[in-house]
C-alpha cells in the first residue's frame, strides 16, 4: 500500500496573470483527487470498479481555457448562493437586495461571477491522519454580485483512507446575508454515453416542485406516485420521459428533494450505482435538500478531457444544498448568516463497489 501525497502544478494563467495551481492528492489505497485553486473545481476524480481498478469518473476539461470559457459548471464550488433566486431579488432585515441575474431574469449560483469563476487562496496543504488535504480560502467582498455583507469562507477537500472526497466548508460574516454552497461535480461511473442506466436511490418522501422557470413554488410535493419516486433504487432511464410537466420544465430531473433526515445531521442523501462497472456512489451530507441534476444542458458541443464530445445526459449531478430560493420562501429553512454566526455545511463522496 502506498502513502497518501499531496503534488501540485501549474494550470496556467487567468486573464489578469494570475497563477492557477492543480493539487493533486493520493491516499494510500490508490485513489486520486485533482483540484483546481481556481473554481475549487475538481479536474479528476478516480474511483475502483469491482475488479479494484481505478478510473476517473468525474466530467471535465483538459486546459484552463476550456473551464474560462464554458458555463457548465463542471466540478466546482457553487455560492454564494446555489441554485435560483427568483428575479435576482430578496428582503434582508426589511432592506431590498438587488443580485446580478445569469438565468434569464432569475439569479444562478451566484450569478455572473460565483464562486466557480474566482481564485481562492490556497491556506494549507497537508497529509492529515484522514488522508491528504487541501484547504482553499476566499474573501466575497461585500456588494459581490450584489450580495451584502463580506463573507469569509474556507472549503477543505480531504480524499480520505476510505476511497471518500469530504468537503468540509465553513463561513463567517460581518453584516447579515445569505449563504448556501454546494458542489457541482457530474459523475459518470462508467464513461459510458450517458448515465441513464446508472441506479439511483434517494431517501425523500417529497420534492421542491417548481414553475415553468424552474423556481420552487414552495410546495413539497410527495414523491409517491410519480417519476420523483427513488425511495427504492430505480434506473434514471426508466421514468425520465413521462409524461409529466415537471419533467418537461426541466427537460428532465432537475429538482431538489427533501431529504428524511434530522436538520443538520450528517445523513445519507443518495446512492447511485453503475451496474457494469460495479462502482457505488454514496453522498452524505449537513444540507436539507438535495439537487438531482441529470445533465439536460449537455448537447455535445462540449469536449471532455478525453477529447470526446460531452453527449446528452452524459453526466448527472448531485448536490448537496440549501432549498433553492430560500430568501423568498417563508416555508423552507433560512439561510441566512448572521455576524457572530457560523456557516457549515460536510459533502461526502464515498466510493464502493458491489
Amino acid at each position: 500500500m502506498r502513502d497518501s501525497v499531496i503534488g501540485w502544478e501549474s494550470f496556467g494563467r487567468l486573464p489578469g496573470g494570475a497563477k492557477v495551481e492543480r493539487f493533486s492528492l493520493r491516499n494510500r489505497r490508490g485513489m486520486e483527487a485533482d483540484i483546481l485553486n481556481y473554481g475549487g473545481i475538481v479536474t479528476r476524480l478516480t474511483a475502483p470498479d469491482d475488479r479494484g481498478r481505478y478510473e476517473d469518473v468525474v466530467l471535465g476539461h483538459r486546459t484552463l481555457a476550456d473551464y474560462l470559457s464554458n458555463s457548465q459548471y463542471f466540478g466546482c464550488l457553487i455560492g454564494r448562493v446555489a441554485n435560483r433566486i427568483r428575479h435576482g431579488r430578496l428582503n434582508l432585515d426589511g432592506v431590498p437586495v438587488v443580485l446580478r441575474t445569469n438565468a434569464g431574469k432569475h439569479s444562478l449560483h451566484g450569478g455572473v461571477r460565483g464562486f466557480d469563476k474566482v481564485l481562492w487562496r490556497v491556506a494549507d496543504a497537508t497529509v492529515t491522519p484522514a488522508g491528504p488535504r487541501v484547504r482553499l480560502a476566499y474573501v466575497s467582498p461585500a456588494g459581490e454580485e450584489g450580495y451584502p455583507g463580506t463573507l469569509m469562507v474556507s472549503a477543505d477537500y480531504t480524499l480520505t483512507e476510505d476511497d471518500s472526497l469530504r468537503l468540509d466548508c465553513t463561513a463567517t460574516t460581518d453584516a447579515p446575508t445569505v449563504v448556501n454552497l454546494t458542489q457541482h461535480s457530474y459523475f459518470n461511473l462508467n464513461d459510458a454515453s450517458d448515465v441513464l442506466g446508472h441506479v439511483l436511490q434517494i431517501p425523500a418522501q417529497s420534492f421542491l416542485a417548481t414553475d415553468d422557470t424552474q423556481i420552487p413554488t414552495g410546495e413539497m410535493r410527495v414523491v409517491a406516485d410519480s417519476p420523483f419516486d427513488f425511495r427504492q433504487p430505480v434506473t434514471i432511464g426508466a421514468r425520465i420521459g413521462a409524461d409529466d410537466g415537471q419533467l418537461q420544465a426541466g427537460n428532465g430531473y432537475d429538482h431538489t428533494w427533501v431529504i428524511d433526515k434530522p436538520p443538520g445531521a450528517l445523513g445519507l442523501m443518495a446512492s447511485l450505482f453503475e451496474p457494469v462497472s460495479g462502482r457505488r456512489l454514496e453522498v452524505l451530507s449537513s444540507a436539507p435538500g438535495l439537487q438531482f441534476y441529470s445533465g439536460n444542458s449537455l448537447d455535445g458541443s462540449l469536449r471532455g478531457k478525453e477529447g470526446r464530445p460531452y453527449g446528452f445526459r452524459s453526466g448527472l449531478c448531485l448536490e448537496p444544498q440549501g432549498f433553492p430560493d430560500a430568501p423568498n420562501q417563508p416555508g423552507f429553512p433560512s439561510v441566512r448568516l448572521r455576524p457572530g454566526e457560523f456557516y457549515r455545511l460536510t459533502i461526502v463522496y464515498r466510493f464502493t463497489t458491489r
